[in-house]
């Protein structure tokens, strides 16, 4: 057997991302890993629920063995004894923890997604749990910013939203269809051109529909007043429980940009627009391709691709350095984070044998 790779959860920012690649790399490649400190920089270190369905997913995948994969644990073994198979799969966030969890179902999508989309073979996972939660990626995120990007890099996947799952009962449910046996492609995305619109959804759940025409009202006129075109739809949702958010896409001639901020009780909607516009005013400003977010996402399948990748970045996040970490873990591509003067930074992954 391969001997293990030993990742330590404490490095970097110490979240659950270490935990996430780890299991989608160790899927792809086959090679057992041992991660210690789990998410050790973290209020609640360990294992919680949304991260607990993430290592049982990744298990369903390869025919896993494990050894610590139990609510609160801070370390787990966990050994694939089979190549990633395509196939139907089913996952629930609240059968985690009893008493149920609005963890974060996109969380859980992100580490099947990029497995699944190299098996041979298509694939339909049909997720329950939180779609739309504070730190985390909401659905709209996904659906309209990284999936269109990933589709640029060679992975083809489909997500539509059965119902939307709020904090904190979640019992939000998606639906990924993905088309397997994917070529990736390298991302050269160093100027992002122009911007064409700003698109975006005001979310109201279980609450009037003044929450959420007020939100998309006050974001489209601090936009328009800093001189940018948007087009934002208002709606009300159906949920288990009440929630509210507002998430913006920015449409550049290259490529996208996804914000978004969470309605909170006693935070007006007028709060929640501003966030929202004032992150992606800030990405705006700096002229960079990637936000944050997306950069630190985009770094496994171009790490898996056998040309170079290269792209700016409105700045190089901890998520950013955590996530190049581990890349470079598992022997996959050599990453350069290069910082500019003006706090951008460009990010080159030479990957395969030219690594």
């Amino acid at each position: 057997m391969t001997a293990f790779l030993s990742i330590d959860g404490s490095y970097g920012e110490g979240g659950g991302q270490i935990l996430r690649s780890t299991l989608s790399l160790s899927a792809i490649t086959g090679r057992p890993v041992r991660i210690e400190n789990l998410r050790a920089n973290r209020k609640k270190p360990g294992l919680a629920a949304q991260h607990l369905t993430s290592v049982r997913a990744a298990a369903m995948l390869c025919d896993a063995d494990m050894q610590g994969a139990e609510l609160g644990s801070q370390t787990l073994q966990f050994i694939p004894r089979k190549p990633v198979r395509a196939g139907d799969y089913s996952l629930d966030v609240a059968e985690a923890r009893e008493g149920g969890s609005a963890g974060a179902a996109m969380l859980v999508l992100q580490t099947l997604l990029l497995p699944l989309a190299l098996a041979s073979g298509e694939s339909t996972v049909i997720l329950r749990g939180g779609t739309h939660v504070a730190m985390s990626p909401s659905y709209d995120y996904v659906h309209d910013v990284w999936l269109p990007m990933l589709g640029r890099m060679g992975v083809h996947a489909e997500l539509s939203l059965v119902r939307s799952g709020w904090f904190p009962v979640g019992r939000g449910q998606v639906r990924l269809r993905i088309a397997g046996s994917a070529q990736l492609r390298p991302l050269r995305l160093e100027q992002r051109g122009p911007l064409r619109t700003v698109t975006g959804r005001a979310l109201a759940a279980n609450l009037p529909a003044h929450i959420c025409e007020r939100m998309a009202h006050h974001a489209s006129d601090l936009l328009e007043q800093a001189g940018l075109k948007a087009d934002i739809e208002a709606a009300v949702l159906k949920a288990s429980c009440p929630g509210a958010g507002l998430y913006l896409t920015a449409h550049y001639q290259n490529c996208l940009a996804g914000f978004s901020a969470q309605g909170e009780r006693g935070k007006p909607a007028e709060q929640v627009a501003e966030e929202a516009c004032a992150a992606l005013l800030q990405h705006h400003r700096s002229g960079a391709a990637l936000e944050p977010h997306l950069a630190d996402q985009l770094i496994l399948p171009a790490a898996l691709c056998r040309d170079e990748s290269i792209f700016s970045v409105e700045r190089i996040s901890p998520h950013l350095i955590t996530n190049a970490w581990v890349v470079e873990r598992f022997g996959l591509a050599r990453i350069d984070l290069v910082p500019a003067a003006d706090g951008t930074g460009l990010v080159k992954i030479l990957a395969g044998n030219a690594a």
